[in-house]
């Protein structure tokens, strides 16, 4: 990281000398959001109203690039069980204070070849198994190398080792929620453009290296295939499409022995702003004990099956999530830009035995004025065979120059 600091420092100084070199974009990103969530099972509601700041800058001069971003969150209204702190007589928002080092990264980027070395974000796909966590305050952020070739136009190769990742849980994490985990990961992703969609193929190794992380269990190696694109009819309809079959075994330091099946098909249908889509998502089962299957620690997981959160780990019986939304979106609106409205609704089944655990219904409005986002969410999860019900509301407004 002094490294790091140091090139940055050299490169402004750089630019003293030789403007005409160096070019130094500040970064500033502010977040304030409220989140309520109200869950049968504990008596007291959390209310948790968060700030976040994020403040650094890019030098680049050519082809190299140094770039570095500090974060501060502050819990304004700490009503709430942050994951680390105090008793969990309220419902979890995982969301703690903390003061950290987000980016620290330096780059050698030229037509087709992108070299990345520090810490960074590193988002593959739709991020399922591999993201930022970008929904959490503290998000997630790897210390890695990683090289991103292009050698042909339309093939591409991505490929990273990281040696840590940076955890949501920030510079108080401890035990299970750790400020980082250690481990040998590999994240290798090979795509082509093909006329029906970008095909890609995948293998993503997962080295969670601490025994306070669940005894080494959520280590893994996946492999798969993912297909994923779209067509336009006109200019007001198009149809979007994705694809995706993995397989997960044990790996590493992980004492389980098993295997476990990951299955995605989705569809979306825009005309002239109206949106549908539907989709049915299987993260499989192995032989029914905990964490044998399919395990995604490293993804975006709020993105996928539901925003209360339900199953962030898998259950030991699987899930299959069968989901159907809709919405309507619009370019400008008065003063307001990029105006969305949508709603999901989800069943969630286990992969064996036959449990049906809980339906969610999710539905979000957006909008842009300026240079803010407004969100307002909502998600209320209906319980049946697992978890307990639950509602949350979020009121959140993001800002960046």
């Amino acid at each position: 990281m002094r490294y790091m600091l140091g090139t940055v420092a050299a490169l402004a100084a750089a630019g003293s000398a030789h403007a005409e070199e160096v070019d130094l974009k500040p970064i500033v990103e502010a977040r304030a959001r409220y989140e309520h969530v109200d869950q049968d099972d504990i008596d007291k509601a959390a209310d948790a109203l968060t700030l976040r700041l994020r403040a650094g800058a890019t030098a680049t001069t050519g082809a190299f690039s140094a770039t570095v971003v500090g974060q501060g969150t502050l819990a304004a209204v700490d009503h709430y069980y942050d994951g680390l702190n105090g008793v969990a007589n309220r419902p979890l928002v995982a969301d703690p204070q903390d003061i950290a080092l987000y980016l620290a990264q330096l780059q050698y980027k030229t037509k087709g070849v992108t070299l990345t070395a520090g810490r960074q974000r590193i988002a593959l796909d739709d991020e399922r198994f591999v993201g930022n966590a970008g929904f959490r305050d503290n998000a997630q952020t790897f210390d890695a190398v990683r090289a991103e070739l292009t050698p042909l136009k339309g093939l591409k190769l991505d490929v990273s080792y990281a040696w840590s990742a940076r955890t949501i849980w920030g510079i108080d994490g401890h035990g299970a929620r750790q400020q980082a985990v250690s481990g040998d990961n590999v994240f290798a992703n090979l795509s082509y453009v093909t006329p029906v969609g970008t095909l890609s193929g995948f293998a993503y190794l997962v080295d969670q290296d601490e025994a306070a992380v669940q005894g080494y269990r959520l280590s893994s190696q996946t492999y798969g295939t993912r297909l994923a694109g779209s067509h336009a009819f006109g200019k007001d309809a198009k149809l979007s499409w994705q694809a995706s079959y993995a397989r997960q075994y044990d790996w590493h330091h992980n004492p389980n022995n098993y295997h476990a099946d990951y299955w995605l098909a989705d569809a979306l249908l825009d005309v002239k702003g109206w949106k549908l889509n539907g989709g049915y998502e299987v993260l499989g089962a192995s032989s029914g004990a905990a964490l044998t299957s399919f395990q995604v620690p490293l993804g975006t997981n709020f993105k996928f099956q539901g925003w209360a959160d339900k199953f962030l780990t898998t259950p030991a019986n699987g899930v299959r999530d069968l989901y159907f939304g809709g919405g309507y979106g619009m370019k400008q609106l008065g003063p307001l830009s990029a105006v969305a409205l949508q709603g999901t609704w989800h069943r969630f089944d286990g992969d064996r035995l036959d449990q049906h655990y809980g339906n969610e219904l999710d539905l979000i409005a957006s909008a842009k004025v300026s240079k803010t986002t407004v969100a307002l969410r909502y998600a209320h999860y209906d319980a049946r065979q697992m978890a307990v019900d639950t509602d949350k509301y979020w009121i959140q407004f993001d800002w960046a120059i």
